[in-house]
C-alpha cells in the first residue's frame, strides 16, 4: 500500500499533483490511498501519526509533501518504510508558530531510526522555494544518505502555482523497485 501525504493549509488531495501521481502508481498496479488529511489546516502529530498508522502497512511507500514529508519522516522513526519519498520538505519549524504547535518539532530527530527503518529516501527540493530553505532538505540528504533530485524552479511543489503532474515521483519509486 502507498499512501499520499499532502501538506498543511487545508490541502485537499484533489488540489495540486496528488491525484496524477495516485493514478501513474495505480497503473503500475499498485494499490495506492491518497485522502485529504483530517486536521488538515493545523496537521498535527497527533492526529496525523495515528492516521497514517491506520492506513498503512509494514513495508509502505509514503509519499509527503510539506508538512506530510514531516509526518512522513516521524512516522518512519518508529515504523518500516519500504521508501520515503519526501517533497518540499522541512526538518524545523521554520520559525512558524503553527509549526511549532503541530508536535513534530518537540524533539530532535532520529536520523539513525529512520535509516533502520527504511529502505530508500527520495527527496524532491528547489532552490526557489519561498518556504523552505534549500538547506533544509540538503541537511536531510546528509543525515538520511538520501537519492537527492534539486530543482530550481519548481518553488513549493504545488503551491503557490498547483502544479498538476508529478511523474518523477513514480518513475524514481518504479526504478528503486526494480533494483
Amino acid at each position: 500500500c502507498e499512501i499520499s501525504v499532502p501538506g498543511n493549509g487545508g490541502t485537499e488531495i484533489s488540489q495540486g499533483w496528488y491525484l496524477s501521481v495516485k493514478e501513474d502508481l495505480e497503473k503500475m498496479g499498485m494499490q495506492v490511498t491518497a485522502e485529504t488529511m483530517p486536521d488538515a489546516v493545523l496537521a498535527r502529530k497527533k492526529i496525523w501519526l495515528p492516521f497514517i498508522q491506520e492506513k498503512v502497512g509494514e513495508g509502505a511507500i509514503l509519499i509527503g509533501h510539506s508538512s506530510g514529508a514531516v509526518a512522513s519522516l516521524r512516522f518512519a522513526e518508529t515504523h518500516k518504510c519500504k521508501i520515503l519519498v519526501l517533497v518540499g520538505m522541512h526538518i524545523s519549524d521554520l520559525g512558524l508558530e503553527e509549526e511549532k504547535e503541530s508536535g513534530y518539532f518537540d524533539q530532535p530527530w532520529d536520523w539513525e531510526a529512520i535509516k533502520k527503518n527504511t529502505e530508500k529516501v527520495i527527496i524532491f527540493a528547489s532552490t526557489d522555494d519561498p518556504f523552505v530553505p534549500i538547506s533544509e532538505p540538503l541537511t536531510a540528504k546528509e543525515a538520511l544518505n538520501a537519492e537527492y533530485h534539486q530543482y530550481d524552479d519548481e518553488g513549493h511543489f504545488g503551491y503557490p502555482e498547483h502544479k498538476t503532474e508529478f511523474p518523477e515521483i513514480s518513475h524514481r519509486i518504479q526504478a528503486n523497485l526494480q533494483m
